[in-house]
């Protein structure tokens, strides 16, 4: 299969189910940020490979999980409204999320003051996943016609998720959670 198509060649691209529409379209940029997202949650997995410690096999299958859900809502975004959802994001991504974070969060340091993203470089991934995710999250709620709510809760839960995740591998890696100086 050939990975180039020359059909974007002049600005347009389509949607699932063949629709054409601009590249810079709300709904191309939000699914596209979904994307930009995974890939840097991609980064952060990649630097944990060789890492040793405790909760590594818990953070990898759990942000491999996230990686195909998140893949989903690009997916689900990139759906025009009259048209089928092939992947549907469902009740239990969002509890996958939110169980994840309890579990990871009772271990952690209760916080007592805002962190700056810093530490270990897969905690520092971790970090800009989080704030491209809530890019993705304002994207999606620009769309005029789409109005699936679970896929706003997915991904708003989801940079509540990665905060934790990446406080989680700082603390289990020994990463310096760098607090925000208020006397600058």
């Amino acid at each position: 299969m050939r990975i180039y198509t020359r059909s974007g060649d002049k600005g347009q691209t389509s949607l699932i189910y063949g629709k054409r529409v601009a590249k810079n379209d709300i709904r191309v940029e939000a699914y596209g940020t979904c994307d930009e997202a995974n890939s840097t949650i991609g980064v952060a997995r990649s630097q944990l490979v060789n890492e040793e410690w405790e909760g590594k096999e818990s953070v990898i299958n759990a942000l491999h999980k996230v990686q195909t859900v998140l893949f989903h809502v690009g997916a689900e975004l990139a759906t025009p409204p009259d048209k089928e959802v092939m992947w549907k994001i469902k009740k239990d991504h969002i509890e996958f999320l939110e169980n994840q974070i309890d579990e990871w969060d009772q271990s952690l340091e209760e916080l007592k003051n805002f962190i700056l993203p810093s530490g270990h470089p897969a905690a520092a991934s971790l970090h800009v996943a989080r704030t491209i995710v809530r890019r993705a999250e304002r994207m999606a709620i620009a769309i005029e016609d789409f109005d699936n709510e679970l896929v706003l809760q997915y991904l708003n839960r989801l940079s509540d998720f990665l905060f934790v995740a990446a406080r989680y591998v700082n603390q289990g890696l020994g990463g310096e959670e760098l607090p925000l100086n208020t006397d600058v």
